[in-house]
């Protein structure tokens, strides 16, 4: 080391130095060598501490610590650094060993650990918080997901309540309360991801008040009737000449405008139509049939009840009835006691006998279509008549030899028309089984309309508007002839594009009020029997 030696040179070596004059050194001898350097001064002791101090403190930042426990005490020495106590100073090199074997047979005295010290208990005051069952089940219900979009939907199955307490009153919600209240459950719970229907579909009527119970005919009526259907099912397919038109009246009272039709029949010969007349034999008709319509009822007559299937019974022995009567029937209308006639008979038989298709109303997308498809029960028309093919329609028709057949050999769509319904304000099956049956089966045969006017605006009871005594007059009837009928929903019937154009003119109408009589017969020369 220079500083050393410089500073323990002879004055003589201090003065060349100063000087810059050399002068000769006079060599020492080696024990005064040894000396020299054994021998520090203050100056060098200084540079020594100024080189050192640097050293230990770069080597105290980086060394690294160890805990030691002893008996309950801990304490920190650093890495390579052996603690000595104040009685004995232990050598360096010979104490770090014995300690390192020390600290590898007794594990449970000294570990090393790179965790942080332990978390200090709380004080007495600090108290955790806890939340509630409630709320964490408030928080569950609103971090849920969607159920669309988790792939592992939660539990919904509902726990029962528990049992109220003595002084708890249970609260009662409203109908439409509690709808909203299950909507919301479902919603949570991912039972009921779809939205709500928004249609527009008015909702079905309100049930009667009273109880409904409809008539089952006995298995003996049935079993007259198979009997009687059969054996028209098997009558000539093809009208004789001259052809002739069957009128056919379906009552359960007696006919308030024989008077009108007496008219209407007034000098026609005979051989060209054939009156027929279902009455029910419960009611006592007073006065009775006379005139043309004298001995006119046919003798399988049975009782008849609205909204059951036993007017479509009625219909189905009538036609019966008149195809086995006259061959010759080749048209056969079916008509109400209410209705009365719009043109002469002449004009009647013209337009009918030149025709080779069905009369008859056949709507697909009527207001409530599904409610009547369902009225006995959700799926009991399943499967001969799916809702698709399920269609509406006047019972008032005018069909043709060929479909009056066909409507009296039917079976398989009457064992589901003729079951009772289960709500009386959806029970209209006269008007769904007629019109069903030929859009089923012969479509392309039927023009898809009505020639008996009727007005339905703005009724909701199932009855049609009736017309009274001062409404009558030369303009109602001229007004019931330029109406064109309804051909269908959209104008057509299927593909058949040729209704578009027709104009069928209304033969007959209804409903009228028992007091018109008088005022039809005053116009009944001069306007209804004028074409």
């Amino acid at each position: 080391m220079l500083y050393v030696s410089l500073a323990r040179s002879p004055p003589s070596i201090h003065h060349t130095l100063k000087s810059g004059h050399p002068h000769p050194i006079p060599p020492l001898s080696p024990v005064e060598s040894i000396k020299s350097m054994l021998s520090p001064s203050p100056l060098s002791l200084f540079c020594a501490l100024l080189l050192c101090l640097p050293l230990a403190i770069v080597f105290t930042i980086t060394t690294p610590l160890i805990t030691t426990a002893n008996h309950g005490s801990t304490s920190t020495i650093a890495v390579g650094v052996v603690p000595t106590t104040n009685k004995t100073r232990l050598n360096p090199v010979t104490a770090l060993g014995p300690t390192i074997k020390n600290q590898e047979k007794s594990k449970n005295t000294t570990t090393t650990t790179h965790t942080p010290p332990p978390t200090p208990p709380p004080e007495e005051d600090d108290k955790p918080l806890i939340p509630s069952p409630e709320k964490e089940e408030e928080d569950k219900l609103l971090l849920r997901p969607v159920a669309e979009f988790d792939p592992n939907p939660p539990d919904t199955t509902i726990t029962p309540p528990p049992s109220p307490k003595e002084n708890d009153k249970p609260m009662i919600l409203s109908p439409e309360e509690d709808d909203k209240y299950k909507l919301l459950i479902r919603r949570v719970s991912g039972s009921d991801p779809s939205p709500p229907d928004t249609t527009t579909t008015p909702p079905p009527l309100p049930p009667p008040k009273e109880d409904f119970k409809p008539f089952i005919p006995s298995p003996e009526e049935e079993e007259e009737d198979k009997l009687l259907l059969r054996r028209a099912a098997g009558s000539n397919p093809d009208p004789s000449s001259p052809r002739k038109l069957a009128f056919m009246f379906l009552t359960t009272s007696p006919l308030p405008f024989a008077p009108i039709w007496e008219m209407f029949f007034n000098q026609t010969p005979t051989e060209l139509y054939n009156i027929y007349i279902h009455a029910d034999p419960r009611i006592r008709y007073d006065p009775p049939f006379s005139g043309v319509f004298s001995n006119r009822v046919i003798p399988d007559s049975k009782p008849t009840q609205r909204y059951s299937p036993t007017l479509i019974s009625a219909a189905r022995r009538i036609l019966a009835r008149s195809l086995l009567h006259d061959p010759s029937n080749s048209m056969f209308a079916l008509l109400s006691p209410a209705c009365i006639p719009l043109h002469s008979f002449h004009f009647t038989y013209q337009t009918l006998v030149r025709s080779n298709q069905s009369f008859i109303e056949v709507l697909k997308n009527e207001r409530g279509a599904y409610d009547r498809w369902a009225a006995r029960g959700k799926h009991a028309m399943l499967p001969e008549v799916p809702f698709e093919e399920f269609r509406i329609g006047s019972q008032f028709f005018v069909l043709t030899r060929k479909h009056a057949r066909m409507v009296v050999r039917d079976t398989r769509l009457w064992e589901k028309f003729k079951l009772p319904c289960l709500h009386k304000y959806t029970c209209y099956p006269e008007e769904h089984y007629f019109a069903t049956l030929l859009h089923m089966e012969d479509p392309r045969g039927c023009v898809p309309a009505t020639l008996t006017h009727v007005d339905w605006k703005g009724r909701r009871d199932g009855h049609p508007r009736t017309y009274t005594a001062g409404q009558l007059g030369p303009d109602l009837i001229h007004a019931f002839r330029r109406d064109r009928p309804r051909y269908g929903d959209y104008g057509t019937n299927g593909s058949d594009s040729s209704v578009i154009e027709r104009r069928d003119p209304f033969l007959f109408a209804r409903k009228f009020s028992s007091d018109s009589l008088q005022p039809l017969l005053r116009i009944a020369n001069d306007v209804l029997f004028q074409d």
